[in-house]
């Protein structure tokens, strides 16, 4: 890296500004640490949070309610989740949101003489958790996108280096614990926000020795409008879709359906849509709840309740699929003494199993998550004591960090690794409608990409931290293909097309891990519960 410009030190590093970051970072400041978030672009403003909006998995306490809202989605993720996990993150969720509304004055809109908490506009929501965080007194640093963890002697996370953009130049932190809080992997498919979405936090974990957890659900494809980014599946609940000459097309749905979707659009390459099943009072919570959405659809004069418009399936990944870093405790640390995951970067199996929770699961993870990892970095930090900054660091990092080679890259690893991706990883026959026949040669071109990636040398140390994004979207392809080679059955997203039915042998999770050698092992077996269809 260039001159390390920046020497500093903190109790607890946040790495991410997003809602998991920003909660954690919130939690740790209450407990009494010193506190410092990085982000790699602006916190406030970067990600798909900040960028549209989402729902929220916002449960009154009353025990029918929760045991609907528990129960709702097993079928679906697989029966691979745990109540406890959910009933902790719908008490957490429910907590956060009214301290939203008294502490952070978020303006929730008001339906009946009452504040309807199921979702959030993600500018005025993030805006005002930068706001909160700075009056707690967390240093933030914006555009300065970390590169690499920094591990003791014992191989405790001791902090983090990384580069400034707009200074052209490299900073360390020396920390007593750190959250990874750096959202899942989109693989720059272009969904809204997603773009600073490339995985970096799981690759600098298992540089570090973490082990990923759920990494065969991974191929999330959100609908959108063929002709934005806006991700909103919710709002197609409430949809039909057609052929491309004005037919229904039988079977096609966002929750049951989008398989039917994929092949269609493989097929003819058109599907339509129109949002007709919303009533005008739920179009208007729409309208209000997420006026993003609609932006294009009024530009373009397409009115999307009662006209027929193109759509198409953009790929999320680990952003709304539930891989992640595997944790190990209430506090949701990982494998690794003094890391702690949150929000995306972590797995969401304990709530969602294997299949996604949309926005709505996963805006209540980041928040319930972020606020438990905060807390416990900041019980870490304070048991080791003031001492713990003085510790002897050494990098982790491994890709355009620590080469195994010591020629320079031929060409431009950047542009191989997208265009290995796009074709490797992107289409829906390879990533979506899987088969082993399909997934054993993209999975061959990738190890043999990540073997280029990690001997070449990076002659410009500005760009090590693009190099370091390409490498995490190898090693999430990686660990995702991986995993879903040793699923043979197909159960929540993991769907294969030569083993299409549930195996009860198979009902547990998977644990995936390593870089250059990757292995997979499964967890001990989870109680029997009824095996119900898989969602299509």
């Amino acid at each position: 890296m260039t001159t390390t410009a920046l020497d500093l030190t903190a109790d607890v590093v946040i790495v991410g500004g997003g809602p998991a970051g920003t909660w954690a970072a919130l939690t740790a400041a209450a407990a009494g640490a010193d506190v410092l978030l990085l982000d790699k672009g602006y916190c406030g403003t970067s990600g798909p949070t900040a960028s549209g909006g989402t729902g929220v998995w916002y449960v009154q306490p009353g025990p029918a309610a929760r045991e609907k809202a528990m129960a709702s989605r097993e079928a679906l993720g697989g029966h691979l989740q745990d109540r406890r996990w959910m009933a902790r993150v719908l008490d957490q969720t429910y907590e956060n949101m009214n301290r939203l509304e008294a502490e952070a004055r978020y303006p929730f809109p008001v339906v009946d003489g009452v504040a309807h908490k199921r979702g959030l506009q993600g500018p005025e929501y993030m805006r005002r958790m930068r706001s909160w965080i700075k009056r707690a007194g967390v240093r933030v640093l914006d555009h300065s996108p970390v590169t690499e963890l920094l591990v003791d002697p014992a191989g405790t996370v001791a902090g983090v280096r990384g580069h400034r953009r707009q200074h052209d130049t490299g900073y360390r932190v020396r920390a007593s614990a750190a959250v990874l809080a750096t959202g899942g992997c989109a693989f720059l498919s272009k969904a809204l926000g997603c773009d600073v979405a490339t995985g970096d936090g799981a690759l600098y974990a298992a540089e570090a020795g973490a082990a990923m957890s759920g990494m065969e659900f991974s191929n999330s494809y959100a609908i959108a409008p063929a002709f934005t980014s806006v991700t909103k599946t919710a709002y197609y609940g409430f949809a039909t879709f057609f052929h491309g000459d004005g037919t229904p097309l039988a079977g096609a749905g966002s929750q049951g359906g989008r398989s039917v979707i994929a092949q269609e659009l493989l097929r003819t390459g058109t599907v339509l849509c129109q949002i007709d099943h919303a009533t005008p009072e739920q179009q208007a919570l729409m309208r209000s709840g997420q006026p993003n959405f609609f932006l294009t659809f009024d530009r373009l004069g397409i009115n999307p309740f009662t006209d027929k418009f193109p759509v198409t399936l953009l790929l999320e990944g680990t952003v709304r699929g539930t891989g992640g870093i595997q944790i190990v405790d209430d506090d949701c640390a990982t494998t690794v003494p003094g890391l702690y995951a949150a929000g995306d970067a972590a797995t969401r199996e304990l709530i969602c199993g294997g299949f996604t929770g949309g926005g709505s699961h996963n805006s209540a993870w980041a928040m319930s998550s972020g606020t438990w990892a905060g807390g416990g970095a900041a019980r870490f930090a304070a048991a080791l004591g003031s001492s713990a900054v003085k510790r002897r660091l050494t990098g982790a990092g491994g890709v355009a960090v620590r080469p195994t080679g010591s020629r320079p890259f031929d060409g431009d690893p950047w542009a191989e690794a997208q265009d290995v991706l796009r074709r490797q990883v992107h289409p829906y026959d390879k990533n979506y409608l899987r088969h082993g026949d399909r997934l054993r040669p993209a999975l061959s071109e990738l190890d043999e990409l990540w073997q280029r990636l990690r001997a070449g040398a990076s002659a410009d140390p500005a760009g090590t931290p693009r190099l370091r994004q390409a490498a995490a979207m190898v090693a999430h392809a990686r660990w995702m293909y991986t995993s879903a080679l040793a699923r043979t059955e197909s159960r929540g997203m993991a769907r294969r097309q030569e083993f299409p039915g549930l195996d009860p042998a198979q009902h547990r999770r998977l644990t995936v891990g390593g870089l250059d050698e990757l292995w997979v092992r499964p967890e001990s077996l989870l109680a029997p519960r009824p095996e119900l269809a898989v969602a299509s």
